[in-house]
């Protein structure tokens, strides 16, 4: 949803927007729990719940739920007759939400740069729609909820967050059971790339439509401009030590080292694997790889701590242009965060 809030605002100066999420995926779907599209009273529509094989069935259904003001959940999945006929080529099922209108609950969490979740019961019955949010501070607000429904939804909410993914999960309640989405809102993460290079320049274009904000610093003056760098979010001047005292690094920096020189890696490599960041990873051959791993054993840096440490930097995808180089790296940034596995073939 957060990636389609430019296009829900948008549409709601011309009117009313309803959406479609998806709540439940049996098979091989085509997009996962939480995706979402909107569309509008006139036919315009955002988002995607099956990369194309029912969007106009469910924009139809949108509309009928805009028509009558309540909302309704549907399932799609595929018939042999009818595969492409309202139904998924993939050969998965999926159950979606209908809704008449985007929540407000929704659309805040979708402006708040903090991390949040919003989980709603998505069962019908008394406590269809109940609501409950959650805050990575551990804060929560779930006021149509009973307390001990409330307790295990907002720890399945912090689960959620924790692994940046939105999903859906049948709860028991009441002698029965209840489906609960939870939507991850997470905070936006930042690229953080010290060392203002060519492999620099193509990490930037290349994150910024993943939803990085990007942030290029080098004490080198020269390698740090708008010339260079146009579409940067920020850029800085200085030290690792200094870089890194100013931006605080969390859980959503993703580090990325490229200097080649060790009086600026070697430091930046020790505060980054010391902070919280979601992934440190620095360009160097597997010689200075190793080399850097016994220096910082030796240093007294744990095991753990080391094995965090991506180097050679990138997955080995073969290419050895800058723009490849970058394209490797974000995609092992992308496992990193998402718990992702590199999945080869019997050749690979």
């Amino acid at each position: 949803m957060r990636e389609l809030l430019a296009e829900y605002r948008r549409f709601a100066e011309a009117g009313p927007v309803g959406r479609a999420v998806i709540t439940e995926v049996w098979g091989s779907g085509p997009r996962g729990e939480g995706a979402v599209l909107l569309a509008t009273p006139d036919g315009r529509m955002a988002g995607s719940v099956s990369g194309g094989c029912v969007e106009n069935a469910v924009v139809e259904e949108i509309q009928a739920a805009m028509a009558r003001g309540v909302g309704k959940s549907l399932q799609y999945g595929v018939t042999h007759e009818k595969a492409w006929e309202y139904g998924l080529s993939c050969g998965g099922t999926i159950s979606l939400l209908v809704e008449p209108n985007v929540r407000p609950e929704l659309v805040r969490a979708a402006a708040d740069p903090r991390g949040s979740v919003v989980a709603t019961v998505v069962t019908p019955g008394p406590l269809s729609l109940a609501t409950l949010i959650y805050r990575e501070d551990g804060s929560r607000e779930a006021p149509a909820l009973p307390p001990g429904l409330a307790e295990t939804i907002a720890a399945g909410a912090a689960d959620a967050l924790r692994k940046n993914t939105s999903r859906a999960e049948t709860i028991p309640h009441g002698g029965g059971e209840i489906r609960v989405l939870y939507e991850v809102f997470a905070r936006r993460p930042t690229l953080l790339i010290f060392g203002g290079v060519h492999i620099a320049t193509a990490l930037v274009r290349l994150a910024k439509p993943l939803g990085f904000r990007t942030v290029v610093a080098d004490a080198r003056e020269a390698f740090v401009n708008r010339e260079r760098f146009p579409d940067a979010d920020e850029l800085v001047i200085g030290w690792p030590d200094d870089v890194f005292d100013k931006f605080g690094i969390d859980a959503a920096t993703c580090i990325v080292l490229l200097t080649h020189d060790p009086k600026f890696d070697e430091p930046a490599v020790d505060r980054a694997l010391r902070s919280p960041a979601a992934y440190v990873g620095v360009i160097g051959s597997r010689k200075t790889q190793q080399l850097r791993r016994e220096r910082l054993a030796k240093a007294g840096f744990s095991e753990a701590e080391i094995a965090r440490l991506k180097g050679p930097i990138g997955l080995d995808l073969g290419g050895r242009e800058p723009a490849d180089i970058a394209l490797s790296i974000l995609a092992e940034i992308a496992a990193a965060r998402y718990g992702g596995k590199i999945v080869r073939g019997k050749g690979g």
